[in-house]
Order: structure tokens, then C-alpha cells, then sequence
């Protein structure tokens, strides 16, 4: 079978590599959609200790598929099962998920492959977050199931309300689902970015205005473009980081109405600070949060979403490519020239 490979820092390739086989508790499939994602682009262009300790190391992990065979003890799933799963799942057992932060398991197991013409699941993932799909839902649409996961792990932090002003910072992927998920709260939404052709999917998507922050270089620049947008100039009920830049961490918290909450998303680079005003954190009563990864609550929720068709995945998507194109499709990524490619065994 054919899957791709990670040797390092831009060092992917299509292999000819050893068929795969479920062993207890897991599940094989036949891979019918793989989604590209920001964390491949940085996995690709700098490595990620967590998802490859070793390398050589497979690759990708959005996908959907068919079940092609099922490990010994699996009853939830049958060969012929259109599925979808999340790229982890929690112990359940550590501090962390004894105390209902699973996102934070000391030890969670991943999954990696998804850029193959077959994976395997592991068993602690076919537990808890692997799903059967409906015929409706294409695959192509339900590979970014990850991705929404922990982008409803963010509305649920969030507290976004009826009626809510919105400010979303970034218009990639992850920004257009908080465009689609806060305006299913009933929230006006405003998105700042420098990319015009993201600005315009984001303006397509609903928002209600779009800011162009070209030409603008510091967050204080970006903040003041953004608030002539926010009722009477106040700022946002909450204002979001979808890019992971500390810069723009600190134009989200400077975005904030008095007593309004930043949700920090982005993941930024390794021990990299940034600077709050002490003052405004105390006088303004700001509540700052991060958000990282997802629960299996959430993915829940997310197949529901997609299963249901109120997010469709499909809004994502800039092209569907062969699996060849993969490099070719983390490289127009990089130069902005798309959000996400699905690539098709």
C-alpha cells in the first residue's frame, strides 16, 4: 500500500510501505478523503515532537473512509461502515480526565496516517471517538472532523450569547468555523485578517464585517481598525485568536469590550510570551482563555454537526486532489494560496 512518510523537516514521502492489519480493538480503513491541516504545514516544515517522538513516522490525520476489517473484541464497527475519528483519544484514568479536562491527558494516544490509501485506528480511538457516518454525508466533507472538534471545545469556553459582537482574528480554516459556530449562537461577527481572498470566504460565510489589517504593524493598530465594528465602539463581547501569533494574541485581549473574554486558540511557537496590560486586566475585568485540542464530547457534537448538515465541511475545502499532490498542497497553504486541500487515494 502507499502512504506517506515523514523523515524530518521537509522530507515527506509516497512510500510503498507493508500492508496494515487491526489488532485488538482496532479497526482498518480504507481511506476515501484525507484533509490537509495547519498542524501538517508546521509538522512539515519544523517536526512535532508529540505526534512523530520517531522518525521515520506516518502522516496526516483528518480522514474518512470504509472499514475494511475489524480487530478481535470490536462490536461497535462491521466491515462496509462508512466512519470518521478524531486524531486522539483520552485515558480516562489520569488527573486530568478524572477531573473532566480531558483535553489536557497526560496520556493521550494519537493517530497518525491518515495521508495513505489505508489506516488503522487505534483501540483506544475506536472506543471513544471513531463514528458511523450516514450515506448524506460525503467523506470528503466529514475528513475535518478534528479540527471542528476543537473548534467546539472553543464555543463551549467561549460563552458566546444571543446577540453577542463577535471579533474572529484569522480567516483560515479554523476562523471560518468560528464564523459558521457563532452565528448558530445568534452573534454578530467581525473577522480581521490580511488575507482579502480569506476577508471574502469569511464575508461568504456571514460575517457581518470584515477588516482588512494590511499595512497595519502593531496590535494596537490592529485593535483600533477593529472597534469602529463593535457597538458603540466598545470593543468585542469576545474577540478570538484564530492564527497563533503572540502579536495577534495581544490584539485579540485589546479588542476586548470591559469585561469581555478573549478565547486564545492559536497554537503559538515554543515559550514564546506575550505582553497583557495589567491595569486593563484588573480595572476591565478580563477574563483571558486558552483553548487546546478537544474532548470526546465535542467530537460528538461535531459529527452531529456535520452529520446534520449544519456545518458543512465541504465550505472548508479549496480543491480535491489526488494523493500526489501533497507536498504540492502544504506548499500552497504556506503561500496562502488556499485553506484546505483534500487529498483522495
Amino acid at each position: 500500500m502507499r502512504a506517506y512518510m515523514f523523515y524530518g523537516p521537509g522530507d515527506l514521502r509516497l512510500e510503498d510501505v507493508e500492508d496494515v492489519h487491526p489488532g485488538p480493538g482496532e479497526v482498518a480503513v480504507e481511506v476515501k478523503a484525507a484533509a490537509t491541516c495547519g498542524t501538517d504545514l508546521k509538522s512539515y516544515r519544523r517536526g512535532h515532537p508529540t505526534l512523530f517522538p520517531e522518525l521515520p513516522a506516518r502522516f496526516g490525520h483528518e480522514f474518512a473512509g470504509i472499514v475494511t476489517e475489524v480487530g478481535e473484541g470490536v462490536t461497535k464497527f462491521s466491515v462496509g461502515d462508512r466512519v470518521v475519528a478524531a486524531n486522539s483519544a483520552p485515558c480516562g484514568s489520569c488527573w486530568a480526565c478524572t477531573i473532566g479536562r480531558e483535553s489536557l491527558c497526560e496520556n493521550l494516544q494519537y493517530l497518525n496516517g491518515a495521508f495513505a490509501e489505508k489506516i488503522v485506528i487505534p483501540a483506544p480511538i475506536v472506543a471513544r471517538n471513531t463514528y458511523v457516518i450516514p450515506e448524506s454525508l460525503p467523506f470528503e466533507a466529514a475528513a475535518p472532523l478534528e479540527p471542528l472538534s476543537t473548534v467546539v471545545h472553543g464555543m463551549h469556553e467561549s460563552g458566546i450569547a444571543l446577540g453577542d459582537t463577535v471579533v474572529i482574528n484569522g480567516a483560515g480554516p479554523i476562523g471560518q468555523m468560528y464564523v459558521k459556530l457563532a452565528q448558530l449562537r445568534g452573534a454578530t461577527v467581525v473577522v480581521a485578517d490580511r488575507s482579502q481572498s480569506r476577508l471574502e470566504q469569511a464575508e461568504a460565510a456571514g460575517a457581518a464585517h470584515i477588516v482588512n489589517l494590511t499595512g497595519l504593524d502593531t496590535p494596537e493598530e490592529c485593535a483600533d481598525a477593529v472597534r469602529p465594528f463593535t457597538p458603540g465602539g466598545r470593543g468585542a463581547d469576545v474577540a478570538i485568536e484564530a492564527v497563533g501569533l503572540p502579536a495577534v494574541w495581544e490584539q485579540t485581549v485589546l479588542q476586548l469590550r470591559p469585561g469581555g473574554t478573549a478565547l486564545l486558540f492559536g497554537g503559538t511557537p515554543k515559550d514564546a510570551p506575550f505582553s497583557v496590560n495589567s491595569s486593563a486586566m484588573h480595572y476591565k475585568e478580563y477574563t483571558l482563555k486558552g483553548v487546546y485540542h478537544h474532548q470526546p464530547r465535542y467530537v460528538q457534537i461535531a459529527v452531529e454537526l456535520l452529520s446534520t448538515g449544519k456545518f458543512d465541511g465541504m465550505s472548508l475545502c479549496t480543491e480535491v486532489r489526488p494523493l500526489e499532490a501533497l507536498v504540492e498542497s502544504l506548499e500552497d497553504m504556506a503561500a496562502g494560496k488556499g485553506s484546505k486541500y483534500i487529498l483522495q487515494p
